[in-house]
C-alpha cells in the first residue's frame, strides 16, 4: 500500500536522498544504534522504517523491536513495507495511560520528533518512564522553539521546547547526555556557545 504523504511525515520512498528531512530522521536511528539493547520500543513510529534500521542493524544485540503509531494507515503501511522478524507494529496513543500495561517494559525507549506534537506532555513522559526498566536507556529528541504556550511555525506541532526548557524535562533520570543535531550532523551539546543548532537529543538513563 502507499502511506499518504501529511506534509511532515518521512516516507522514504517518495523522498529525495537529498532531502534534509529524510536525512535528519534517519541519522537518529543510525545515532541511536549504538546504544540500544535487549527490547527496544519506537514510540511514535510513523512509517517504519526507523524500527526497521534498529531491527536489522542491531539483530545481534536486540531481542525485539516494538513500532507504536496513533495512526492506522501508517501501522499497516509499516507492517507491509518494512518486515523483519525481530520488528512488531501496533497501532497505540502514546499518551493512553494503559500502554504501560499493554505493552510492558523495554531496555530502550526511542521517541524522535514526538513530544511537540503531543498536548499531554506529561502522561507521554510517564508512560516511558513506567515501561523502561530500572537502568533502562531513553533516546528522545525535538526541535527547538520559542516555548510551551508559543505558537510556532509547524502546523502539526503543538509547541516548540526551548534548550532549558527540554534540559529540564528528565528530573527522574539517573544520568542524562544532551546532543545538538543539524542535517546528519550530531554532536554533543555545548550550552556555552554562541551557536545553538536547531535539533536537540537526549539519552537518559533509569
Amino acid at each position: 500500500m502507499m502511506l499518504k504523504d501529511t506534509g511532515e511525515r518521512v516516507i522514504p520512498e517518495k523522498m529525495k536522498i537529498t532531502n534534509e528531512l529524510l536525512i535528519e530522521h534517519v541519522a537518529r536511528y543510525h545515532f541511536a544504534s549504538d546504544f540500544v539493547h535487549g527490547r527496544v520500543l519506537d514510540f511514535a513510529s510513523g512509517a517504519g522504517y526507523g524500527t526497521h534500521i534498529i531491527a536489522k542493524k542491531c539483530k545481534d544485540k536486540v531481542s525485539e523491536v516494538v513500532g507504536v503509531d496513533i495512526d492506522t494507515e501508517a501501522v499497516k503501511y509499516a507492517q507491509g513495507t518494512f518486515y523483519h522478524p525481530l520488528s512488531t507494529f501496533i497501532e497505540g496513543d502514546v499518551t493512553d495511560s494503559t500502554v504501560p500495561d499493554k505493552l510492558g517494559q523495554f531496555d530502550c525507549v526511542l521517541s524522535f520528533e514526538t513530544i511537540e506534537h503531543v498536548e499531554e506532555e506529561s502522561q507521554f513522559l510517564a508512560n516511558i518512564y513506567e515501561m523502561l526498566r530500572p537502568g533502562g536507556t531513553l533516546i528522545l529528541s525535538t526541535p527547538f522553539g520559542e516555548g510551551r504556550g508559543v505558537a510556532c511555525g509547524s502546523p502539526f506541532h503543538i509547541h516548540q521546547l526551548r534548550i532549558d526548557e527540554f534540559r529540564n524535562l528528565f528530573p527522574e533520570y539517573t544520568t542524562k547526555e544532551f546532543y545538538f543535531q543539524k542535517g546528519a550532523l550530531i554532536k554533543p551539546a555545548d550550552f556555552e556557545a554562541a551557536e545553538k543548532l536547531p535539533l536537540g537529543l537526549v539519552i537518559c538513563r533509569k
